[in-house]
């Protein structure tokens, strides 16, 4: 899941970017309201996390401008203007939930993935493949009923495959999906991932290379 999030004040942001990361997310940071219109004009964010007092361009002014362009992002407010009323100016501006400070950072992931189920394209809440189960909710994935023990890219590129329901991924898209901006493309990581996520799914093979184009289940 790729997550936009956009935080002035700079100890905060650096804290919760790299709570999602250990979660499993990719997540690219801004600090001003005309970064996060520039980042979401040229990456489809799944979910952007955005404080309402921002500088530069005011928090509201990027709802209403994501909002306008039909953007597919769901939006989060994190703001510590915590009011009903303020609650319900963010929602009417276009946002898809609330979240006042200070929150409880557990909630503020499982509103995330709430919202990542309530996208356009949203995935089931768990995937079968024969005998290879994956929860996104619980973050476990089981084959033939033995735990399989996943670093977090491990688990979220399995789970693009599985999403994917059978289309091919290249290695840009699952780059793009599951790594952050800061990621060098013209690296091995993500065959370097593949592999060692072969290893861990063990015989029968499951994913499958295609040449030239990519990756499938």
């Amino acid at each position: 899941m790729r997550v936009l999030l956009v935080e002035d004040h700079l100890g905060l942001a650096r804290t919760v970017a790299s709570g999602l990361r250990r979660e499993g997310l990719a997540v690219d940071v801004v600090h001003n309201g005309r970064d996060a219109l520039a980042h979401a004009a040229v990456t489809d964010y799944d979910i952007v996390v955005l404080d309402r007092d921002l500088p530069e361009v005011h928090g509201d002014e990027v709802c209403r401008a994501l909002t306008a362009r039909r953007s597919a992002s769901r939006v989060l407010m994190l703001t510590a203007a915590d009011t009903v009323k303020d609650r319900i100016e963010g929602l009417d501006l276009g946002a898809d939930d609330y979240l006042p400070k200070p929150f409880a950072f557990g909630e503020l992931v499982a509103r995330i993935r709430a919202l990542s189920r309530r996208s356009a394209d949203s995935v089931p809440p768990a995937f079968e493949h024969g005998d290879l189960t994956l929860d996104p909710a619980r973050r476990v994935a089981t084959r033939a009923g033995q735990r399989l023990a996943l670093s977090p890219k491990e688990f979220a590129v399995l789970e693009c495959l599985l999403a994917a329901q059978g289309k091919v991924l290249s290695s840009e898209e699952l780059l793009n999906r599951v790594w952050d901006e800061n990621s060098d493309p013209f690296t091995a990581t993500v065959k370097n991932t593949i592999a060692r996520l072969r290893t861990k799914l063990g015989e029968p093979p499951i994913i499958e290379t295609i040449r030239e184009a990519g990756y499938r289940i």
